[in-house]
């Protein structure tokens, strides 16, 4: 299956070498280009793309907004595409806000260039891509943060179909571990521990990990600083 991207970016340079990149790749398919957000969104729309790469800061409207408007279209516009954005910095302030807005994941712009690739194949195959240090950075800007009661106390009613052992890996999913990590943790086979991170984003209607750490500290599984 051939991934369809489109990149959106407002440096020519980046667009030219990104697509130059992928293009090399028999399975990737670079389908259309955008120099700004709202360009991105209209391209996105015409060209139904796999995988949008959307770089945060742009003119005309920044990748956060566009990102909201690709992931969630208005009635009667069923494609929603993976979002992967595109950052200079390690955490971004949108970073957050854009996961929360239902993004794959991010990438640093100065990546190697297989890590843009191998990206690009994680997120249209589904997963999310957050490395648990990127984890662990979010959930101390979530400490800053916080959800409001209201918030909190709407996800904690989500949680109610979870069995135990579900709970427990959602609690250490949010903490920042790996499923290595957690099949070491509950002395599980991590195929086992895949299996459960499955049908803990089935039943909380999650789209991956990335998700599942923000539902989990919005509930309440886990409260920043604790463990």
């Amino acid at each position: 299956m051939t991934i369809r991207v489109i990149i959106v970016d407002d440096q020519a340079m980046v667009r030219a070498g990104f697509a130059a990149l992928l293009s090399a790749q028999s399975d990737i398919d670079v389908v259309g280009e955008a120099p700004d957000g709202r360009r991105g969104v209209e391209v996105g729309r015409s060209t139904r793309p796999d995988v949008v790469l959307m770089d945060v800061r742009m003119p005309e409207m920044d990748g956060l907004a566009a990102a909201r408007e690709l992931l969630n279209p208005p009635v009667g516009v069923v494609h929603r595409p993976k979002v992967l954005m595109l950052t200079t910095f390690d955490v971004d302030d949108y970073v957050y806000e854009a996961l929360r807005a239902g993004a794959s994941g991010f990438l640093l712009k100065d990546a190697p260039p297989a890590d843009l690739i191998s990206a690009v194949r994680v997120v249209a195959a589904g997963e999310a891509l957050l490395a648990p240090s990127v984890t662990r950075r979010l959930i101390a800007d979530f400490a800053r943060q916080g959800p409001t009661g209201a918030t909190r106390s709407g996800q904690s009613l989500r949680l109610n179909g979870l069995t135990p052992r579900e709970t427990e890996v959602l609690e250490l999913i949010a903490r920042g571990l790996s499923n290595q990590e957690i099949a070491g943790k509950l002395v599980l086979a991590e195929q086992t521990v895949k299996t459960h991170i499955g049908r803990v984003l089935a039943k909380l209607d999650l789209r991956d990990r990335a998700q599942a750490v923000i539902f989990a500290y919005e509930a309440g599984v886990v409260v920043p600083g604790e463990g």
